[in-house]
């Protein structure tokens, strides 16, 4: 049996603007396939007899690329939790030991938390040849999204399970996860000023009950989106890119974002909004030369807006989800 196992897991956009909490999609960070932003958790099978923490069926040895900022207590961390359901129930009597690669930074609204726990997943599940689910590895990797964000939701986890571009219909009784099509040649572009917004207190701002008009509004948003995927109709598209929810109350975390989101229209995009709870900003664009412009543009006038450097990106959809890898080398820091 496999002792050792490293797993990688792609950062994502949630929401995509009318989607709150049910559209996602996992981005793609490079051109040749490597493994770059997102997270690699590495498994390895220990035997829980021996050592002062014998007890605990996972432990965690390293994190690296957090500045010191995660805990090591496995309670309390994100991939740990998520690694720790899976084996509770599949494999009561194992132990693990995980080794944490951040290579996303934290509270960028890239599902940096979601990434941990899918990759930790994905490997403990290599790890011992369960075969599991992609229905049974979102459900244990919730258990560390709940512990970071306070509720249950999977709009980040998962495209970075599964890849593409998805919609979480529900989580229960099991999750009923939707791959949607996209379109050919839609791209992603993704801005992230240098400043951090927490996801928990992101949710805590929105208003606990919707007027009527408003919801109506988002749904049918949602229900056009979903249908300018299917249709390949990037003009239904782009009218259906208007989140009422969560962008006016959240909008005001990020210094210049309505600049930068006119920036982005301005230069092409089919529509912007914030990433999950930001502070990047994404924007879906047809062809990889808009989506360069109008991260450029959205970037300058986010600098512009406030005393802070920005990253970019621009994604290729679909893009492939969390998986197995062999070493490769880390790359220099991204969005």
């Amino acid at each position: 049996m496999t002792r050792a196992v490293r797993a990688f897991a792609p950062a994502s956009v949630a929401n995509i603007a009318c989607g709150f909490d049910i559209l996602g999609l996992a981005l793609q960070t490079s051109e040749d396939g490597r493994a770059t932003l997102g997270d690699v958790v590495t498994a390895t099978r220990t035997d829980r007899t021996k050592g002062p923490r014998s007890r605990d069926p996972v432990t965690i040895a390293a994190i690296t690329g957090d500045d010191g900022r995660l805990p090591l207590e496995s309670e309390r961390n994100t991939a740990a939790v998520a690694a720790n359901a899976l084996l509770q129930s599949e494999a009561p009597d194992i132990a693990v030991t995980l080794e944490i690669e951040k290579r996303m930074p934290l509270e960028s609204g890239l599902g940096s938390s979601a990434a941990s726990a899918v990759a930790a997943v994905v490997a403990v599940d290599a790890l011992l040849g369960l075969d599991l689910s992609p229905a049974a590895l979102l459900r244990y990797s919730l258990a560390g999204e709940i512990l970071v964000d306070g509720s249950a939701h999977a709009d980040n986890l998962a495209p970075s399970l599964l890849g593409g571009l998805v919609l979480v219909r529900s989580l229960e009784p099991i999750p009923d996860i939707v791959e949607l099509p996209v379109p050919q040649g839609l791209t992603c572009a993704v801005v992230r000023p240098h400043i951090n917004v927490n996801t928990r207190e992101a949710r805590s701002i929105l208003a606990p009950h919707l007027p009527l008009p408003r919801a109506v509004a988002q749904w049918g948003n949602c229900a056009a989106l979903i249908a300018a995927l299917y249709r390949g109709d990037l003009e239904l598209l782009s009218r259906s890119l208007v989140d009422v929810v969560a962008e006016p109350a959240r909008a005001a975390a990020v210094p210049g974002f309505f600049a930068a989101k006119a920036a982005a229209l301005a230069a092409g995009a089919l529509g912007c909004s914030l990433s999950g709870s930001g502070p990047a900003l994404f924007a879906l664009c047809e062809g990889t030369e808009c989506g360069r412009e109008v991260a450029d543009a959205m970037a300058a006038a986010l600098e512009n807006a406030e005393d802070t450097e920005c990253d970019r990106l621009v994604s290729s959809l679909p893009a492939p989800g969390a998986r197995v890898i062999e070493d490769d080398p880390v790359p220099a820091p991204g969005p």
